[in-house]
C-alpha cells in the first residue's frame, strides 16, 4: 500500500479523498493555486504545494507542476478526482512514465472511452445497446440531413469531443438537421478546437440512469447497481438517487452486464460509470463512459455500504476486489443536491464572494465512514469565513439522505435543506426545496427535460408554494414574542418606560412574495423557560415549541408535536425591525408589530426605490472582461455593452433601450459586486 499520495484537485473532492486516505493511514499531499492559499483541503492535508495562479489553465491544468509536486514530496500516486485532468489520457500515461502510480484506470483506457465516436463503436464491438445512428463524422449539412432522414426523426446532432452542453442540438425535421448541423460543427471548432460531428435517433422522454463500475488488474469487475440522474439544467445534474425509481431488475441487471462487458473490452481497472439513456419502455442504450470517480458517487456509497474512494485506492495498489457482484447490496435509498453558489432567482447566476455563515445540517454521516448509514451527509470543500472563488466551478457542497425508502430519503433532504444556513452568496437550496416538492418528482414522474418543462420561464419565488402558509406567519409572531420577551427582562428600565409585552400582534409582509396583507396573530400561552406558546393565525393554532436562542439563524423545534427545522434573521433589508423566515424553500419577509403599531405604519409615505433605468449593472460578482462602448457612443437596444467572466462562464450584458453613452463607470479587469454600475446612458 502506498504511504503518500497526491491529490490533484481542489475543493469537496480533494477534502473527500483526504479523509479516506487518513482512514487507511496514507499521507496526503494537497496542491492549491494562488487563490486557494486558505482553502479546507490544503487545511486539511498533510503537505501543500502551490503550482501556480488562480486560472485554472495555470495550475490545476499544469501536468508537469503536478508532477514537479508529486517529487518534491515523494507522494508515490496521484488521486485526479473528478474535472481537471482526471480524464486526460496524456496525463495518466505521463504519470506512469515518472514512475507514479495513476489512481484511475490506465491511460489506454481513458484514451478508447475519451472519444464519442470511437467509444461508440467499442460499445456496439462489445455488445452493448447502441442508440441508432451514424457514429462516423458527417462532412456536410446535406449529408447531416439524408442521415437524419434515414434514421427518422427526431435526431440529435453531437460534436465528438463536446461535453456542458456545447455543440448539440435536437432536430425534429430537415430544416433544423441542416441549421443544427451547422452550428454544432462551430461551436465545436472554437470550444474544442475538434469539427467532427456525428448524429444519432433522439429517445424521447428519456432519463439519464448510469451504472457504476469498479474493476482491478487481476481482470475483475463488477457493477455496483444505477444511479438516477435525470434531473438536469442545461445538461447539468442537479439532483441525483440511487437506486431509479424507474427502472426494473431485469432492466438493471441487462445494463449493468452490458456495462461490465464494455469495461472488460478496455481492461478497465479503478472505478468508473457507464452512463446510459433509457426510453419511456425501458429501451436503453449507450450514451458514454466517465473514466473516473463520478460527483454524484455518494448515493451509490449509501446503497451499498461501500467506500468506493477506497476501493479506488487499494485497486491502484495492485489488490483484488474484496467482493463478487453476489456480494453487491442494495440497501435503503439515496438521494444527493448539489449545493451551487448561483442565484435561482437571477437566472442562475454565479455568485462569488465570502461565506460569512456556513452552517450545513447536522451530519450523521459522513465520507469515508462505512459504519454510518440512514442519515444526513455533507461533502465539501468549503468552511465558515471561506471565499467562493471566481475562477472555479460554483459547487459549494452536496448535501447527501439515506433513507428506508424514497419517501423516507426525500423527507429527510427537505429537512436537511431547511437547516443548511449559507449566507454572503446566494445558493441553489430554494430552487432544490421546489423541484423535492414537486408532485411529479415526489411521484418519481421525471425524465431529462423535466427542469425545462416546468421552469421554463426561470425560477420565481411563486415557483416555491408552501403548503401551510399561516406556519410562516406564526412561526414570525413566535419569534417576535420571544425577542420581546428577552427585551422586557433587561434590568435598569424606567419605570412606567419598560417594554411591555402583550398578546396581540400583526404580521406586514414585506417586498415580493410576501403578504397580501396585514395578518393578525395571537400568541398565547408564553412559557420563557421551555420556549413553548401557542400561536393562532389565520384561524388555525399551531403549538410551537422549540429552544432558539436569538441571534442564532437556525430554529429547530415542534409545530403541533411535528419536528419542523427552518431559518431566521432580524434585522433584513437596512430594516431593523424586520424579521425573515425561511422553510422548505419559501422565504417570508415580515415586521411584526403591535395592532396601534401597525396602524400608525399604514400611515407612513412609502419611499420609491432610486431609478437605475439609466445604467448598466453587474447582474452578479465577477471579472469584468470587456467593455464594448465609450463615452458618446449612440447604443441600441440589444447591443453588447460588457463582457463579465465568473466561474467559468462568460456572461454577456446588452443594453435594453436605444441611449448614448454618458459614462463608463467600471474598467476592464475590475471585480464587480452585484448591482455594480458599469455604464450610465445620457
Amino acid at each position: 500500500m502506498f504511504t503518500k499520495i497526491l491529490i490533484a484537485n481542489r475543493g469537496e473532492i480533494a477534502c473527500r479523498v483526504i479523509l479516506t486516505a487518513r482512514k487507511m493511514g496514507i499521507k496526503t499531499v494537497a496542491v492549491y493555486s494562488d487563490a486557494d492559499k486558505d482553502a479546507r483541503h490544503v487545511e486539511l492535508a498533510d503537505e501543500a504545494v502551490n503550482i501556480g495562479p488562480a486560472p485554472s489553465r495555470d495550475s490545476y491544468l499544469q501536468a508537469e507542476k503536478i508532477i514537479a509536486a508529486c517529487k518534491q514530496t515523494g507522494a508515490q500516486a496521484v488521486h485526479p478526482g473528478y474535472g481537471f485532468l482526471s480524464e486526460n489520457s496524456g496525463f495518466a500515461k505521463r504519470v506512469e512514465e515518472e514512475g507514479i502510480v495513476f489512481i484511475g484506470p490506465k491511460h489506454y483506457s481513458i484514451a478508447a472511452m475519451g472519444d464519442k465516436i470511437e467509444s461508440k463503436k467499442l460499445a456496439g464491438a462489445a455488445g452493448v445497446n447502441c442508440i441508432p445512428g451514424v457514429n462516423d463524422a458527417i462532412e456536410t449539412a446535406e449529408k447531416a440531413v439524408e442521415i437524419a432522414k434515414d434514421i427518422g426523426y427526431p435526431v440529435m446532432i453531437k460534436a465528438s469531443a463536446g461535453g456542458g452542453g456545447k455543440g448539440l442540438r435536437v432536430a425534429f425535421n430537415d430544416k433544423e438537421a441542416f441549421e443544427g448541423f451547422t452550428s454544432c460543427r462551430n461551436e465545436a471548432r472554437n470550444s474544442f478546437g475538434d469539427d467532427r460531428v456525428f448524429i444519432e435517433k433522439f429517445v424521447e422522454e428519456p432519463r439519464h440512469i448510469e451504472i457504476q463500475l469498479i474493476g482491478d488488474s487481476h481482470g475483475n469487475v463488477i457493477y455496483l447497481n444505477e444511479r438516477e440522474c435525470s434531473i438536469q439544467r442545461r445538461h447539468q445534474k442537479v439532483i441525483e438517487e440511487a437506486p431509479s425509481p424507474f427502472i426494473s431488475d431485469e432492466t438493471r441487471k441487462a445494463m449493468g452486464e452490458q456495462a461490465v462487458q464494455l469495461a472488460k473490452a478496455v481492461k478497465y481497472q479503478s472505478a468508473g460509470t457507464v452512463e446510459f439513456v433509457v426510453g419511456k419502455d425501458q429501451s436503453f442504450y449507450f450514451l458514454e463512459m466517465n473514466t473516473r470517480l463520478q460527483v454524484e458517487h455518494p448515493v451509490t456509497e449509501c446503497i451499498t455500504g461501500l467506500d468506493l474512494v477506497e476501493l479506488m485506492i487499494r485497486v491502484a495498489a495492485g489488490e483484488k476486489l474484496p467482493l463478487t457482484q453476489a456480494d453487491v447490496k442494495r440497501d435503503g435509498w439515496a438521494i444527493e443536491c448539489r449545493i451551487n453558489a448561483e442565484d435561482p432567482f437571477r437566472g442562475f447566476l454565479p455568485s462569488t464572494g465570502r461565506l460569512v455563515r456556513f452552517q450545513p445540517p447536522k451530519e450523521t454521516m459522513f465520507a469515508s465512514d462505512t459504519s454510518k448509514w440512514f442519515g444526513v451527509r455533507v461533502d465539501t470543500g468549503v468552511q465558515d469565513g471561506g471565499e467562493i472563488p471566481m475562477y472555479y466551478d460554483s459547487m459549494i457542497a452536496k448535501l447527501i439522505v439515506h433513507g428506508k425508502d424514497r419517501f423516507d430519503a426525500i423527507a429527510k433532504m427537505r429537512e436537511a435543506l431547511n437547516s443548511f444556513v449559507i449566507r454572503g452568496v446566494s445558493s441553489n437550496i430554494p430552487f432544490q426545496a421546489a423541484l423535492l416538492a414537486h408532485p411529479k418528482f415526489v411521484a418519481g414522474d421525471f425524465n431529462t427535460g423535466f427542469i425545462a418543462e416546468n421552469y421554463a420561464n426561470g425560477f420565481r419565488a411563486e415557483d416555491v408554494p408552501h403548503d401551510d402558509a399561516d406556519f410562516l406567519v406564526a412561526l414570525a409572531a413566535y419569534v417576535n414574542r420571544r425577542i420581546r420577551a428577552r427585551a422586557a427582562g433587561i434590568s435598569g428600565q424606567l419605570p412606567g418606560h419598560g417594554v411591555t409585552v402583550g398578546e396581540e400582534y400583526v404580521v406586514i409582509g414585506l417586498g415580493a412574495g410576501g403578504l397580501n396583507k396585514p395578518q393578525p396573530a395571537l400568541v398565547r400561552d408564553f412559557q420563557t423557560v421551555s420556549g413553548s406558546s401557542a400561536v393562532e393565525t389565520g384561524g388555525k393554532r399551531y403549538e410551537i415549541c422549540s429552544g432558539w436562542h436569538l441571534g442564532g439563524m437556525r430554529i429547530n423545534g415542534t409545530v403541533n408535536g411535528q419536528s419542523f427545522a427552518a431559518q431566521v434573521e432580524r434585522g433584513v433589508g437596512r430594516n431593523p425591525l424586520a424579521l425573515r423566515i425561511i422553510h422548505n424553500g419559501t422565504r417570508l419577509d415580515a415586521m411584526v408589530l403591535s395592532p396601534r403599531a401597525a396602524e400608525l405604519h399604514a400611515l407612513m409615505l412609502h419611499k420609491a426605490p432610486p431609478d437605475m433605468s439609466r445604467y448598466v449593472l453587474s447582474p452578479m460578482p465577477g471579472l469584468l472582461a470587456e467593455v464594448s462602448v465609450q463615452v458618446g457612443q449612440k447604443v441600441q437596444a440589444g447591443e453588447r455593452v460588457a463582457v463579465i467572466e465568473a466561474m467559468k462562464m462568460e456572461n454577456v450584458l446588452f443594453a435594453t433601450a436605444d441611449g448614448v453613452v454618458g459614462k463608463v463607470l467600471a474598467a476592464k479587469g475590475e471585480s464587480l459586486s452585484v448591482d455594480q454600475p458599469i455604464v450610465e446612458f445620457v
